[in-house]
Parts: C-alpha cells; structure tokens; sequence
C-alpha cells in the first residue's frame, strides 16, 4: 500500500544534482527505518541508502560519495540528495518507511540522466 509521496525526480544532466524528498506516513514511534531504493529498466529494484531511527546510515557502494540521505524530524520528512548524477542511476525512485518488519512504499519518482 502507499504510505507516501515522493518528489523532486526529473531530468538532468550527467554530472548534474537532484534532491529528493519524502514525507512519511508514521511517527518516530513507529518507524525504525527509513530508506531509498530504485527500479531501473529491465531490472529488480535495488537498495540505495537507508537511515534507521539509531541515526545509522548505509549506501550502497555505487551510491559512496555521491548521494546523502538525511531526514528532518520535525518535518517527518527523508531527503535523498543525488550528486555526480550518471546515467546508470536512471531509474524510479521509491521511498520505503520500515516499521518492525513490514515495509510501506511511495508510489516514486523519476530520475533520468541523459545528455
């Protein structure tokens, strides 16, 4: 079921930044996690980074260096900001809102790097 709405995808250049945003759903007594994951073409969707309520982070290593996951607590909100864009990080991007082991996601947002 969607818990939330992403926003901020669109289209850029290679080597061009994007900032993506979330607004969750459920309160800080009920999430354990938030994180962002993207579907690709002819592809699964893959994990992209991850931020737990402990304040523990985690990227995927193709992501290390480029993007910054952060979340604003009194907004409630999870932002995803994209640097050095490639275009192998075309994709949807959805939003996962984790609480005790069941996942509720976004309906996602487009990001395409082309030239």
């Amino acid at each position: 079921q969607v818990q939330k709405v992403e926003s901020g995808g669109g289209l850029v250049q290679p080597g061009g930044s994007l900032r993506l945003s979330c607004a969750a759903s459920g309160s800080m007594f009920s999430i354990v996690a938030m994180a962002w994951y993207r579907q690709a073409p002819g592809k699964e969707r893959e994990f992209v980074a991850a931020i737990s309520r402990g304040n523990n982070i985690n990227y995927a290593e193709s992501v290390k260096g480029r993007f910054t996951i952060s979340r604003d607590n009194a907004k409630n909100t999870v932002y995803l900001q994209m640097n050095s864009l490639k275009p192998e990080d075309t994709a949807v991007y959805y939003c996962n809102e984790n609480r005790g082991g069941t996942d509720y996601w976004g309906q996602g947002t487009q990001v395409t790097v082309s030239s």
